[in-house]
Parts: structure tokens; sequence; C-alpha cells
């Protein structure tokens, strides 16, 4: 039977972000992973008045989560020892099998009796397995990946996609609520994921071609100030577009989406339709725009530094020049979505 996705819609207090139910207010809730996207999340679950415990690798990472009032982990297995729900927000599978120790002596000990939810994005078929390993061990498992990149982040203004053990899921909709605009149950895992995934391949190819079509522009000599009116006015403008055009128009890479993270998630899109047998075209070309854009360099510039990749292969058929490359981050930066272990 196929689960119908349900809606929860979660709407932000003006005056801060809405405080979930948390019975168990000794018991801290746990939180690893402080890069781009954890730390802004750990922090607005800070501000929603609930316990957390924090860690992370780097240190300094820590400082202003614990100024706000977060408690800081010396080490990995006192997030375990303490907390009976462990958010994950991790770079890739790789770093969740290492925080985990997955393959080792420590794996029962951390997970049994404790709700663990990965809130980053990884391959279905990895996190399914996941969840029987979890499962076996005594505890239970919830992926909760999220649609939105820094700033929606800060504001807490994320989508979330949470799906796995049913009796856990209820109450982790509720703990992610101050970081979300709304939370959406997909079902069983790896149904969140596989909903993310659909969702990035949306994403990926929207922000290839507004950069295609902001580099048509330029090439033609067109008047920026009027393309992006009629842009930002007409039905096809979203959040997503007002921020990347105005990224694209003032050459302004900060990271909010980085590259290489995009570059990642397509790929994790492309092998999961492969998998599948679907034919993913416009993926695929996307795909391929973002490699050529990290081996620029620019893995740690914003998505929409992808235009990037454009002027080289403009440049490539002797047309006008192209515009100046976007300079790379002064700085390596947080490893994509989130804190690599």
């Amino acid at each position: 039977m196929r689960w119908r996705a349900t809606l929860a819609a979660v709407e932000q207090p003006t005056q801060g972000p809405r405080r979930p139910e948390h019975h168990l207010e000794e018991e801290p809730i746990g939180f690893v992973g402080l890069g781009v996207m954890g730390r802004p999340m750990a922090l607005n679950l800070v501000l929603a008045g609930l316990p957390v415990l924090v860690w992370t690798r780097t240190t300094a990472k820590t400082e202003p989560l614990r100024a706000a009032g977060a408690e800081v982990a010396a080490e990995v297995d006192e997030v375990f020892e303490r907390a009976r729900t462990v958010i994950l927000m991790l770079a890739d599978a790789d770093a969740v099998d290492t925080v985990l120790d997955r393959s080792g002596p420590a794996f029962s000990r951390r997970v049994a009796g404790r709700v663990i939810v990965p809130m980053g994005t990884t391959s279905p078929t990895w996190s399914e397995q996941l969840g029987a390993s979890i499962r076996a061990a005594g505890g239970r498992h919830v992926e909760a990946p999220v649609s939105g990149s820094r700033v929606p982040a800060e504001n807490g203004r994320l989508v979330a996609m949470v799906a796995g053990d049913r009796s856990a899921v209820p109450s982790v909709m509720s703990l992610i609520a101050p970081l979300c605009a709304q939370v959406v149950d997909c079902g069983l895992a790896p149904q969140a994921l596989t909903t993310k995934l659909a969702v990035n391949l949306f994403l990926i190819t929207m922000v290839a071609g507004l950069a295609e079509s902001y580099h048509f522009a330029v090439q033609h000599g067109i008047d920026l100030e009027a393309f992006r009116a009629v842009l930002d006015a007409g039905p096809m403008a979203s959040e997503v577009s007002r921020i990347k055009l105005a990224k694209l128009a003032q050459r302004d890479f900060a990271v909010q989406a980085a590259i290489a993270d995009v570059h990642y998630n397509s790929r994790l899109v492309s092998e999961e339709a492969r998998r599948h047998r679907v034919a993913a075209p416009l993926l695929d070309v996307a795909r391929g725009l973002f490699g050529e854009t990290e081996d620029l360099g620019l893995g740690r510039a914003d998505m929409a530094a992808v235009v990037a990749a454009l002027e080289r292969r403009t440049a490539g058929l002797g047309s006008a020049p192209a515009a100046p490359r976007p300079a790379a981050p002064t700085s390596k930066g947080p490893p994509p979505d989130g804190e690599r272990a």
C-alpha cells in the first residue's frame, strides 16, 4: 500500500520560533554537526527554549551555541549517553556512519533506546539500510531531510520531509518545528529522502536554467535591470529565483548552497534515477555544469556561480569575452550539507 503523505503546517509566531512539546526537560536534545546548515538549525532549537547538547569536531563552531545557552559535549559519546533523541546534520553517509561507529563496537551502545534523526541528504537506499541497522540494535530511525539553504535555516523557514519509525515520527515532527515553515510526513523511510531528491532535481535544474538565462542576457547586451524586473514580476518568480538572480547580477557568490554540495546532491539524484531506470536528461546536463564549476575551484562558492561554467563554454566558442570569473572563497569553509566527521 502506498503511504499518502500528510502535511503539517508550522507557522512561526512573529516573536520567535515556537516551542515544541518536550516532556523530558532534564534530557537534552542531541545535535551533531555545526556546518553551514547545522549551526543555525541547532541555534533555533536553543532559541525555542529546548535543552540542546551539541558536538562538533571544530570546537570554535560551538561558541555561538554555548553563548545562546546550549551545552557543549566534550566527546561525541556524551551526546549519545545523555540524549534520547539525537539529530545528525552531517555532510554525507560516511560522516553519519563514522559518528554512529556503524561498523564498530560503539554502534549498539549509541543507538539502543534512542531516536536517531539524520537530517542531511543521503542515498535513500543507504538510509533504508541504516534504519534496519538501528532497529536491529534496539533504536528507532527517522529520516528528516530539509529543503532550503543557509538563509531559510537561519530564519527557521526550512521545509522538512519526515519518514521512518511511526512511533517516533510525531515527536520528531514536533521537535523540529522551530526549524521549519512546514513539516511533511512522507510515511515510511526512505520516502522522505526520495521526496527530497525529487525536490532537489527541480532546484538544481531551475538554478542552472536561471544562470543560463542570465548568461544569455549578458551576452546579448540586454538591459539587466529590465531583465530582472521582468523575471521578478512574472509568474516564474520565486524566493529562490529572486535571491539567485540578485547574486548573479552582483557577482556575489558568498555561499548559501555550495557548488560542491549541489554537485554531490545531483550525483545522488542521478544514481537514484539510474537505479530505477528513470530518464533524467535535464539533471544530467546540470550535473555536468556544476561539476565543471567545481573543477574551476569554485566548490565553496554559492550554486549561482554555475554561471562560470557557462561563461567558460561561451569563451570556448570564440564569442564575446566572458565576464570575470567569480573569485574563489578565501577560506575553505565547511563541507557540504553539514560537518564531516
